[in-house]
This record gives C-alpha cells, sequence and structure tokens, in this order.
C-alpha cells in the first residue's frame, strides 16, 4: 500500500514509517518540521507543509491508499496553558485532513491517539470501554478527533483504527532515530540528557502518591512494538476489517523510581537528580488493558523497559558523538 505518515518526521511517526516500509509498503512522510526533525524522515519522500493546508494535502494524497495522522501538539502541560493551539492543531487541522481525504478517495485511517482521553481512571487496568474524561485540552483534542472519525466512518465509510497508547519510549534498534523534543519532557530522555550534562538534574515530579514508593506508576511501551501495531491496524482495515479502538501498551507499570533505577543500571552509575513538586494533572497510575488489540491484531508488547533505557541511550551516545564531531570539525575549519 501506499501511505502517508502526518508527522512522519516526528519520534513514533518516523518509526511507523520505517515499520511500514520494512513490510514493503510505499511511504510519503507529511510534515511542517515545527517539532519534527528532518533527519528522522531520511531515506523516504518528504513533504514539508502543514496538515490545515488542503491544497498541498490534497497533492500529497494523490495515488495514496491509507493516511497514519501523527500530525499533531502533544504537550500536555503546554495544552493547559495555550489550549488555542490544541485545538486549531489537532481538531480543526485534522477536520481539513479527514475532508481531504474524502475529497481523494481514501478510506483508510490510522489515528495516534491517547490514554489522555480517560483522564484519571476509576480502576486500572484501563480497557477500551472506560469512562473518557480527559481534563486537559490536549487529551480533550484528542477524543474530539476519535468522535469526528466515528461519524465520518458512519456517514461515509472512512474505516479508521483509534489507537489509544500509553508511555512511548525507547530507539529504533540501530540507533539512527529516536526521541528528539524540544523541551524534553519524556522521563527516559530527560535521565540521559542529565546523564550527558545537558542538563544539570533529572527531576522526579512528586514522591507522595498512593503508590509503593511513593511515585507515579505508568505503562511504558517501546517505540518498536508501538510502531508494528500501527503496522498490523493498518494490515486489519487493508483485509477489510471493521473500525476499531485499540489500547496499546505492555499491561505492566514501572514507577518513576523503577525507570530511574533501570536506566542506572544501563548506565553503571547514578544520575544526578531530586524530587520535585508534583505536576498539576498527573493521575498516580495510568495502566493498559492490551487485551483486545492482542485479540484483534494478534499483537503484543515484546521489549522489556530495560530494551527502552539501552536502545534510548545507543542513540543519544550515537548523536551526541556527531554532534562533538561536528563541532570538532567547524573548529578546525
Amino acid at each position: 500500500m501506499r501511505v502517508l505518515v502526518t508527522g512522519g518526521a516526528g519520534y513514533i511517526g518516523s518509526h511507523a514509517a520505517r515499520a511500514l516500509a520494512r513490510r514493503g509498503h510505499e511511504v510519503r512522510v507529511y510534515d511542517n518540521l515545527s517539532t519534527g526533525h528532518r533527519e528522522l524522515a531520511q531515506g523516504f519522500e518528504l513533504v514539508v507543509a502543514s496538515v490545515g493546508d488542503a491544497v498541498r494535502l490534497a497533492r500529497a494524497l494523490q495515488g495514496v491508499d491509507a493516511v497514519m495522522h501523527f500530525a499533531a501538539a502533544s504537550l500536555v502541560p503546554e495544552s493547559v496553558t495555550n489550549p488555542r493551539k490544541y485545538f486549531e492543531n489537532n481538531v480543526r487541522d485534522g477536520l481539513v485532513l479527514l475532508n481531504t481525504c474524502l475529497e481523494q478517495d481514501v478510506r483508510r485511517f490510522i489515528f495516534s491517539s491517547t490514554c489522555a482521553v480517560y483522564g484519571t481512571p476509576p480502576k486500572v487496568p484501563i480497557s477500551e470501554d472506560m469512562p473518557r474524561q480527559p481534563f486537559t485540552p490536549y487529551g480533550m483534542s484528542k477524543l474530539a478527533f476519535e468522535h469526528m472519525m466515528q461519524s465520518y466512518d458512519a456517514a461515509y465509510g472512512l474505516r479508521y483504527m483509534s489507537l489509544r497508547y500509553f508511555n512511548a519510549a525507547g530507539a529504533d534498534e540501530a540507533g539512527d532515530i529516536g526521541e528528539l523534543h524540544n523541551p524534553e519532557t519524556h522521563l527516559i530522555p530527560a535521565a540521559l540528557e542529565s546523564a550527558l550534562g545537558l542538563r544539570p538534574e533529572l527531576q522526579i515530579f512528586g514522591e507522595d502518591y498512593p503508590t509503593p514508593d511513593g511515585t507515579c506508576i505508568r505503562d511504558y511501551i517501546h517505540v518498536t512494538d508501538l510502531a508494528e501495531a500501527h503496522v498490523l491496524a493498518l494490515e486489519h482495515l487493508a483485509r477489510g476489517g471493521e473500525s476499531n479502538i485499540l489500547n496499546l501498551g505492555t499491561g505492566k507499570g514501572h514507577t518513576v523510581k523503577e525507570v530511574v533505577s533501570t536506566i542506572e543500571q544501563v548506565l553503571g552509575r547514578p544520575l544526578p537528580k531530586r524530587v520535585a513538586p508534583r505536576r498539576a494533572g498527573d493521575p498516580p497510575a495510568l495502566l493498559a488493558d492490551p487485551a483486545r488489540a492482542e485479540k484483534l491484531l494478534g499483537w503484543k508488547a515484546r521489549l522489556s523497559l530495560r530494551d527502552m533505557a539501552a536502545s534510548s541511550w545507543n542513540f543519544f551516545q550515537r548523536r551526541h558523538a556527531r554532534a562533538e564531531a561536528a563541532g570538532s570539525e567547524t573548529v578546525k575549519k
């Protein structure tokens, strides 16, 4: 299949693009590079444009069989202080994408959703039929898009898979692509930045939660496993499968302190760190029930938390070494 990957120069989108290529699919990346990186799209046709640009989008969708949609604003704290950005990017521009898909007769759609649509769940693990009560504009914008897809499926036959994933982590095994956010808010890359001296210390936000060690529990899933699930979801639709919503996680939770300890084991040394006050809106525990994804797609997360830490460290070391070498060459010139 020919697949347009919006946000394909970003973290998860770039891994999905490579997973598609490994399965023999043809990939076209569509990214405005506001948060994506040209280097992550190397090897693919890249269209640099906004999802809200209907003219450029229509051209990019010509000859395409399916869309994987990753392009979105995704910083939860920022969504609280600047909700306009999130509803414009994630909802308004998303509507342009859906309408343009209809106009170009593209009827297969894979959506990058989030466990943030659940808000603070009444219990864990979280199944797909639990109440959806997002309390941040980010989560609200993702849930709004899910409603839009459901309506377009019923009215126009646009079949979709909405993949609600939990905490993506890790990097491609080769070490060529990985997490590059600015600012970096995710735990593992933030920890590795402190290991490389790129930030003074790692902040652990709160240690007074009702959990075994007082820190938040999250379900961390390797980005490689996540990318594989996207490809399987697309192939499910290609076989005539019905639209569906799936949680993607391991079903196992780790506290922040457990993650930090795993990273320190990979590094072979302690990290500079300190406990900071809680962040507003952080639920004590988020843990997926991935049973539906396993039943429907035959998919199950394979890689461990240590794999996530080790692959991320490999990527960070390689990139840091390249940056230092480039700096040395500049000085010589």
